[in-house]
């Protein structure tokens, strides 16, 4: 995965100055982003050996997961006040630091409140970092490239979250406890902690200016977010994708090893599609909206999405043929997630409520969609068995696709040429 070119010195024109790439910054922010995926997902590929030592079912698996995603939605939602109070800076760092100490503590999780008290914790941070380090990559970036760098920022939370954990984690659990996997990402997460504190630094809000359509450079309250049509449609549209994408990474291990007979390994090689899929789409098709526009990409994914979903809920016990049904079901979904709560949202408000725009949009998603769906599909899957999850998973993403014809365009052909640097 190549990293953005180098940032070159910023250009003043007009007494306005127009940045450019920093690939170092963006590179540590999809670091963290990567530990956040790392933390978040490692949890879902031993639920069947937590299930078996910890006493578990398919609804305390639910739980689990929608615990963490509502705690996540909240301080998503409270990130941009807090990042207006202390700085972009501290929050991202801060959050670093915490999630990464609570991850190596979950290993002392003896039930299932511990265990879920320590992710709620963990979301707690997970939500304060995503958006802030969403709107820092927007402000590392070059306004004509940051779908490019956004999709390479985000890529990160798929590729070791959902590829790189399911292998390394079924693997792991064949030689050592899975208490000691938890303890495997605290250390990396102080060390990106560090390199973060040392290089981001607060950007004017007449340069932030360049990264969006509305120009107002003028202080807001975070509740002027709404004054803007696209953000309470983006909250619905992220509740949609978060909901299936939630669903199928939370239940698809107990459904491919309850329903459709594979053993640890082979689910795991299975499961890993969903990471690769989502970090290929992430890097492609946000690359594909600086070009052709963030809503018609955002067609394109649901359509696809839904296809691959259908035939993976049709397919056997086939390995191959699932990882390749999952690759493309993750590619088109996974972006999704940030070309919503990104471009479609940060370009859509004043520099100033970026970070508040962001946060609501991700915090109402996660909380609904990430929160209260796999609680949901957790009783489903205990009422009406584990491949009663597929369908809901499919209507979520319908109707999403109906609220995005309603999403204003953030991002037109024009938009290179306007933003070019002489």
């Amino acid at each position: 995965m190549a990293l953005p070119r180098r940032r070159q010195p910023a250009c003043t024109v007009g007494g306005v100055t127009r940045p450019r790439n920093d690939t170092l910054t963006i590179g540590l922010l999809a670091g963290g982003f990567g530990l956040v995926g790392f933390d978040r997902f490692m949890i879902l590929p031993m639920f069947p050996v937590l299930q078996r030592d910890l006493h578990l079912d398919y609804r305390d698996l639910g739980l689990i997961t929608g615990a963490l995603a509502i705690s996540w939605g909240l301080c998503s939602i409270l990130a941009g006040p807090l990042v207006r109070r202390i700085g972009i800076r501290r929050v991202v760092v801060g959050s670093i630091v915490l999630f990464s100490a609570l991850a190596g503590v979950s290993g002392l999780a003896t039930g299932l409140l511990s265990l879920v008290l320590l992710r709620v914790l963990m979301g707690v941070f997970e939500g304060g970092y995503t958006p802030a380090a969403l709107v820092a990559t927007v402000e590392a970036s070059d306004p004509a490239s940051q779908g490019r760098n956004i999709g390479f920022q985000q890529a990160a939370l798929p590729l070791f979250g959902m590829a790189i954990a399911p292998l390394v984690v079924t693997q792991l659990l064949n030689v050592v406890d899975w208490r000691i996997i938890f303890a495997l990402v605290t250390i990396p997460g102080l060390v990106v902690a560090w390199a973060l504190a040392r290089r981001l630094r607060p950007v004017p809000l007449a340069e932030l200016a360049l990264h969006t359509t509305v120009r107002d450079v003028v202080s807001h309250s975070w509740r002027d977010v709404f004054a803007y049509p696209n953000i309470p449609l983006n909250m619905i549209a992220m509740l949609c994708w978060l909901n299936a994408l939630i669903v199928i990474t939370a239940m698809l291990p107990s459904y491919m090893i309850a329903y459709l007979k594979l053993d640890l390994p082979s689910m795991g090689l299975a499961l890993s599609g969903i990471g690769f899929g989502a970090t290929a789409g992430d890097l492609v098709m946000l690359w594909l909206s600086d070009r052709i526009g963030r809503r018609t990409v955002g067609l394109i994914d649901v359509i696809g999405s839904v296809v691959f979903l259908a035939l993976f809920a049709k397919a056997g016990p086939h390995v191959p043929t699932l990882f390749m049904l999952l690759f493309g079901t993750a590619f088109f979904l996974h972006n999704l997630i940030p070309l919503t709560a990104g471009p479609l949202s940060i370009e859509a408000v004043p520099p100033a409520l970026m970070t508040s725009a962001t946060g609501l949009v991700i915090g109402v998603g996660e909380i609904f969609g990430g929160g209260v769906a796999p609680i949901i599909a957790g009783f489903v899957a205990h009422s009406y068995g584990i491949q009663a999850i597929l369908p809901m998973a499919i209507a979520g993403l319908l109707l999403g696709l109906i609220v995005l014809l309603f999403v204003r365009e953030t991002h037109f052909p024009t938009w290179r040429a306007k933003r070019a640097i002489p």
